[in-house]
């Protein structure tokens, strides 16, 4: 059993992440950063639930680029293979739910 307590958590560098399970195949972390993460594509789908915070999640929909604003409770999903991008304002808190050994 553990408890933890997302609002204290702080990485050392942005996208840090505190892995918090290993579920079969998937993966829990708590990310801390400040910082953009670079346009990727995901290799198996992938859940992004902010804690703490505001992210700009930047993503691509037929060929349009879109931002949605997402902040505290608000979960975004990504498929396989929809690019995306996410710009925290200021420090944000996220946990990601995603395959096992994606990066």
């Amino acid at each position: 059993m553990r408890i933890v307590r997302s609002r204290d958590y702080t990485g050392a560098r942005a996208w840090e992440a505190e892995l918090i399970a290993v579920m079969k195949d998937a993966t829990v972390r708590l990310h801390w950063t400040d910082q953009p993460y670079p346009w990727h594509v995901n290799d198996g789908d992938e859940v992004f639930a902010v804690l703490d915070g505001e992210v700009a999640m930047h993503y691509r929909d037929n060929g349009r680029e879109l931002v949605a604003l997402l902040g505290p409770g608000d979960i975004f999903y990504a498929a396989e293979g929809d690019a995306h991008s996410a710009h925290p304002r200021g420090q944000a808190r996220i946990l990601v739910i995603e395959r096992a050994g994606s990066v």
